[in-house]
């Protein structure tokens, strides 16, 4: 058996960043229909398989190994070191879209439920928030222990989901593939979609504090790529078996499962999505909370933990309120905004200057 430390060091960060990946990236497949299928089978097969892949695995490779070398596990400290005065720019872009993924989130639960097992909307809600907020309650370690097993949990839906889709409509995807042309273009959209989730790297560092070592660390961060994108590839080869109707799709994963013709894989689907919904709203406001844990270690003061689930609960009420007063759309319309910011604030700064820190510590090594 594995030994389990050797785990936490290197599968354990490419398991958290997933799980804060999958809720906003791909759970209900419109983003891979939009940002690949698009561009075709092959073309957009390419572009996850290779572009967004490369890019998610560069950035979390330099950015776990200055975490490690920096003991910057939460992502004010990790800022601060990297941009210096301008690290507030990091923290007002990742509020921002904290409070738009959690409203997403608090409303997907609702309809889940409610489309689901016909439970009032405000039931999908609540149960959503008390999960949530208890295991921010419990902190760093019961919430890494989660984040693992339902990665575990979700990748054996999604094999099961994938081996299925293949065993029925099998031919119709090999088809579409050996008879698809790479679209012109086709990298663009592996581009845009690292930028729509890299972002979220810095909440990750908190599961970045097992790495001893530089090879640990930069490892770790080249496996996180191909471990966050894993499960999106096996819907996305699904998907093409039906390529191009279900390109209007509106969630394509209930177009699939609809093909598949079984309620009771349907539903199973729907609670592991929720399950991804609640890893990614968790990861996110865990990371918010180690942030001000390290603002008030620099003070000497010890956060209660208490205070951490106060935090979660205010930060879901107020996503849920927005969510059902339609401000949601209204964030949204700026959503490319802010992602392009964290490219800006982010991603170039760490593929330029934190690069550039990583090789001259090697150097002086």
């Amino acid at each position: 058996m594995p030994n389990l430390d050797v785990l936490k060091r290197y599968l354990l960060p490419g398991l958290v960043f997933q799980s804060l990946v999958i809720g906003g990236g791909y759970g209900t497949g419109r983003e891979l229909v939009e940002f690949f299928l698009t561009y075709g089978p092959l073309g957009g097969f390419l572009s996850m398989a290779i572009v967004s892949t490369v890019i998610w695995s560069l950035v979390c490779a330099i950015a776990f190994e200055l975490a490690r070398s920096w003991k910057a596990y939460d992502y004010r400290s990790f800022c601060r070191g990297l941009l210096g005065r301008g690290w507030c720019l990091y923290e007002i872009l990742y509020f921002v879209l904290m409070v738009l993924i959690l409203a997403v989130i608090a409303a997907t639960a609702g309809s889940i439920l409610r489309q689901s097992l016909q439970l009032p909307y405000w039931a999908g809600v609540i149960g959503m928030m008390a999960v949530v907020g208890f295991l921010v309650f419990k902190g760093s370690s019961t919430i890494e222990s989660f984040l693992s097993l339902w990665s575990v949990v979700l990748y054996a839906t999604y094999a099961t989901f994938f081996l299925w889709c293949f065993s029925r409509f099998g031919s119709e995807i090999i088809n579409a593939f050996t008879t698809s042309e790479l679209q012109p273009g086709w990298y663009q959209g592996g581009i845009r979609y690292a930028a729509y989730n890299i972002g979220l790297v810095p909440s990750v560092l908190f599961a970045v504090r097992h790495t001893q070592s530089r090879k640990e660390a930069l490892v770790a961060g080249l496996l996180a790529g191909p471990i966050g994108i894993l499960p999106g590839v096996m819907f996305f080869v699904a998907a093409v078996g039906q390529y191009p109707d279900i390109l209007p799709a509106a969630v394509p994963a209930d177009y699939l499962l609809s093909v598949l013709g079984s309620r009771s894989f349907q539903l199973v689907f729907q609670m592991v999505l929720l399950g991804t919904l609640i890893e990614t709203g968790t990861g996110l406001i865990h990371a918010f909370n180690e942030r001000i844990k390290g603002q008030l270690e620099e003070r000497r003061v010890v956060m209660p933990d208490g205070l951490r689930t106060l935090i979660a609960l205010v930060l879901l009420v107020a996503a849920a309120v927005l969510a059902r007063f339609g401000l949601i759309n209204l964030i949204a319309k700026g959503y490319g905004t802010i992602t392009w910011g964290f490219w800006i604030v982010f991603v170039i700064p760490v593929l330029t200057i934190g690069a550039w820190n990583v090789l001259r510590s090697k150097k002086n090594a």
